[in-house]
């Protein structure tokens, strides 16, 4: 007899509205809870985000687990999701299929050492709380411990910020710390609709593979205290904004005119202001 698959395991479980409403959960404001229900999209977000090759997949905000299950029918190696809210608990420990493959930790992503969770290269495949992204992106991104690839749901506004080029309106500080250490597409849009309960906004899933030439700690920090006060006044002229920091003599060592704007400038550029730094 053929021994079920993990995708046969998962359609045998009650649907995830059945399994909300057993145990009588809904979604918290407060947490920026918004599920995607249709296992449909869900499996496709995992296929953007794989093949997973055997390697850890981390989960963050599991909550009803939609994206939890299709991770579990794909080819990743341990599946760890770190949920804050406990009330879910209970819910996700119904997807444990004995193996050891599923790991739940209670805990704020925020806060939690991924080091501590799981060993080798690891991806994160995850659909964020709406008011924690940008912050774990930053974490994940610059932070000491670094991930094989990110595939991340974001509010769209913010997966724009992260995508944009010099001189689109959604260029700024999260654009150059994010391509500075990794190459990253937009792949992905969801209406309002597809959340339950539906966001006043549309997401969209961003997938981010860090740079193996991706600059050195000092350099991170420079290039956020430089980006922090160039996009602080993005109106004002380069020699005024990064006044503090050098100004038009801190341009003309970068090789950068002062009369420019910050919106202008390419990564490259925001690297050299970097190094210019005293």
């Amino acid at each position: 007899m053929d021994r079920p698959t993990s995708a046969s395991k998962t359609e045998a479980l009650p649907s995830l509205r059945d399994s909300l409403d057993a145990h009588g959960l809904l979604a918290k404001k407060s947490f920026g809870q918004h599920f995607l229900l249709d296992l449909n999209v869900t499996r496709k977000i995992v296929r953007l985000a794989g093949p997973f090759d055997g390697r850890a997949v981390i989960e963050v905000g599991p909550g009803p687990g939609g994206l939890t299950r299709a991770l579990l029918e794909s080819d990743a190696g341990s599946v760890v999701l770190v949920e804050k809210d406990p009330r879910f608990l209970p819910l996700l420990g119904e997807l444990d299929d004995g193996t050891g493959r599923l790991r739940i930790v209670e805990g704020d992503a925020l806060k939690v050492r991924e080091a501590d969770l799981v060993e080798g290269p690891t991806h994160l495949v995850s659909n964020l709380p709406y008011n924690v992204g940008t912050p774990l992106l930053i974490k994940w991104l610059t932070g000491p411990w670094t991930p094989h690839a990110l595939t991340l749901m974001f509010q769209k506004e913010v997966a724009e910020r992260i995508v944009a080029a010099p001189g689109d309106d959604a260029y700024g500080r999260l654009a150059v710390i994010s391509q500075a250490v990794a190459d990253a597409r937009l792949v992905m849009h969801l209406p309002a609709a597809a959340f339950t309960p539906p966001p006043k906004v549309a997401s969209a899933v961003v997938h981010l593979i860090p740079r193996p030439d991706r600059p050195a700690a000092e350099t991170l920090k420079r290039l956020e205290r430089v980006t922090a006060a160039a996009f602080g006044q993005r109106r004002k002229m380069l020699r005024s904004s990064l006044k503090t920091l050098g100004g038009a003599a801190l341009c003309e060592a970068a090789g950068i005119s002062p009369e420019d704007r910050a919106e202008v400038i390419d990564l490259a550029g925001f690297l050299r202001l970097a190094a210019a730094i005293k």
